[in-house]
């Protein structure tokens, strides 16, 4: 799944009208640890209070084993080109954010490494970012207010080079480029934004990296001098080390500010997190954690059953194996299931010059049947799951409208209308063609069972419409080919967080999510609009309308809302939070 940037992508704040309450347990052993903690309950991890979360004490135990669909990649998750959850879930405590996401998808100061986080003017907006001294890197270096000016500086799009183009790549710089950022001291970072942003306080989480490193390798004396009228030299220097020498593992450049350090890296197989030496805070209960990549759910599900890991987490949803863990609550398999923060969806590519015709993508969106997908590959895992209207909104945030629903009815005799009302006829083949153009593409995606599945039906079902969809399953797809916009049609999952800013990198003219070249002027205006009010239930209406723009153009087919599914033996409590994943509490885990 690629994030949608989580402001870091993907914007994330607490906000009472747009977070999602978590689904209780999918079934199986919903009592966990003798009734010490139902499924509902593991979505709080156990240090929040009410003014912050503090890491609690753990016992602590050996090497824990985690699997996960994909595999890790990148120490850099904020460049357009490695941004994906994946690296998220392994990044979660060896970064750590200024905020906690617990698995309600409710935000608690980090005061394990700040102090405070506060609107120190309203006009023009200025907030101030207190962190905690005595934060460190793994390598001994301090976690400090340099590491919060370079995610600002990389990200903020501020510097331009004398072409206009970018230096730096970041996924999207929504939020980081309406403020300007300075260091008042080495625990003080104070931003200044251009307008109103109410989504503040989903900036920094997870995406600071330690500016040390960066300053040791290029040989810039202090990036807090770096500006956007500085030597394009020297700015050029710092983006290229940023851009890419981040990705990959390469361990003396990828310290840990948090309970954990990676430690070890398998390529396309697994990551290995150790507890952090120079942590602040109380050390984690497991003192290993490998988190492996398996592709295949039900092979996740047997190497649990044969206790040779200790938890699945999936956010890959699968009926198959879903059946199979629910099976195992007699041997103390616990599994969980809950609405998530991701959406799966069909991305088109306007510049293919099939797919830029309007009438095509009209009746491609007619002919899939998005209710036969739910019910044959996701009602075993979420039974109530139904065709998603909204590529901004979920269907429980306020401000939610089905504005698909008449797109996306699964009628092949209204797609092949659209087609033969616009000047297309069937070959003897099936398939429409007009001016030696037939109606075929291509969807990529990774080699995941459910989304080989996905295609399958689509398949099935366009052909009644006349249409040819082919099947190009690439397991390196969303690592090397999605934002280079390589493809018809892409399938795959956006996930962020709880608030809606995020999108805007998606479906902006030019955005750097943007992967299909998509281009709505009305939803540009309206998304602009949107992030510039003074409170997110000003900004409500202003995404209604950009999600009505985007969904005229015909640009994009949201699918259904993707549900997390987890389970694990052996341990007192694991939540799969929907941005986070698995890991997001791992520090807390104690054995049973």
């Amino acid at each position: 799944m690629r994030r949608t940037k989580a402001l870091p992508a993907i914007a994330l704040v607490a906000s009472a009208s747009l977070v999602l309450g978590a689904c209780g347990g999918g079934g199986g052993n919903n009592d966990a640890n003798g009734g010490d903690a139902t499924i509902a309950e593991m979505a709080v991890a156990r240090g929040e209070s009410a003014d912050g979360y503090t890491a609690p004490e753990t016992k602590q135990s050996g090497q824990i084993v985690v699997t996960t669909d994909k595999p890790f990649t990148s120490y850099n998750n904020a460049t357009e080109d490695a941004n994906q959850s994946y690296n998220t879930f392994a990044l979660v405590l060896v970064q750590p954010g200024v905020n906690i996401l617990n698995g309600n998808n409710k935000y608690s100061l980090n005061k394990d490494v700040m102090e405070s986080i506060e609107v120190t003017s309203k006009s023009p907006q200025v907030v101030t970012w207190k962190l905690k001294k005595g934060v460190s890197w793994s390598d001994g270096e301090a976690w400090d207010c340099d590491d919060l000016y370079m995610a600002w500086f990389t990200q903020s799009n501020s510097a331009k080079k004398a072409d206009g183009g970018k230096f730096f790549k970041p996924a999207a710089p929504t939020g980081y480029d309406l403020m300007t950022g300075q260091c008042k001291d080495d625990q003080t970072f104070v931003g200044t934004f251009s307008g109103p942003y109410p989504d503040y306080i989903g900036m920094f989480n997870n995406d600071v990296l330690p500016a040390h490193i960066l300053e040791k390798q290029t040989g810039i004396a202090d990036v807090t001098k770096l500006t956007k009228d500085s030597p394009a030299a020297d700015i050029q220097k710092a983006a290229d080390f940023w851009n890419e020498k981040w990705n990959g593992f390469t361990k003396e450049l990828m310290p840990g500010a948090g309970p954990y350090v990676l430690t070890g890296f398998e390529p396309n197989q697994s990551v290995t997190l150790e507890r952090n030496p120079k942590w602040i805070g109380r050390p984690g209960g497991p003192e290993k954690i490998v988190l492996k990549a398996v592709s295949d759910p039900v092979a996740q599900a047997q190497a649990l059953e044969n206790g040779e890991v200790a938890v699945n987490s999936m956010a890959q949803p699968d009926a198959n194996a879903a059946t199979r863990l629910k099976g195992l609550s007699a041997q103390g398999v616990t599994f969980g299931a809950a609405s998530g923060l991701a959406f799966e969806h069909l991305d088109i590519q306007f510049k293919n010059p099939v797919l830029a015709k309007e009438e095509i993508r009209k009746a491609f969106f007619m002919c899939v049947k998005r209710q036969d997908i739910i019910d044959k590959l996701i009602t075993e895992v979420q039974s109530d799951a139904k065709p998603l209207g909204s590529l901004i909104f979920f269907p429980k945030d306020e401000g939610y409208k089905d504005v698909y629903a008449d797109k996306a009815k699964g009628d092949p005799a209204a797609a092949k209308k659209i087609l033969g009302d616009a000047g297309w006829t069937q070959g003897a083949d099936g398939v429409f063609a007009k001016d030696g153009v037939r109606a075929s593409f291509r969807i990529s995606h990774t080699d995941i069972p459910r989304r080989k599945q996905t295609v399958e039906l689509i398949q099935g079902q366009c052909k009644e419409a006349g249409i040819e969809v082919k099947d190009d399953t690439d397991a390196n797809f969303l690592d090397e080919r999605v934002s280079n916009g390589d493809y018809d049609v892409a399938l795959f999952a956006w996930t962020g967080g709880p608030l809606k800013s995020d999108k805007k990198s998606i479906y902006e003219t030019g955005g750097g999510q943007n992967w299909g070249n998509l281009s709505v002027p009305a939803a540009d205006e309206a998304l602009k609009q949107a992030v510039s009010q003074t409170s997110i239930a000003d900004s409500l209406k202003y995404f209604q309308q950009a999600d009505e723009a985007v969904a005229n153009s015909y640009g994009s087919l949201p699918l259904f809302q993707m549900p997390n599914m987890w389970a694990f033996k052996g341990l007192d409590r694991v939540y799969f939070q929907s941005y986070y994943g698995a890991l997001w509490d791992a520090n807390e885990w104690q054995t049973k």
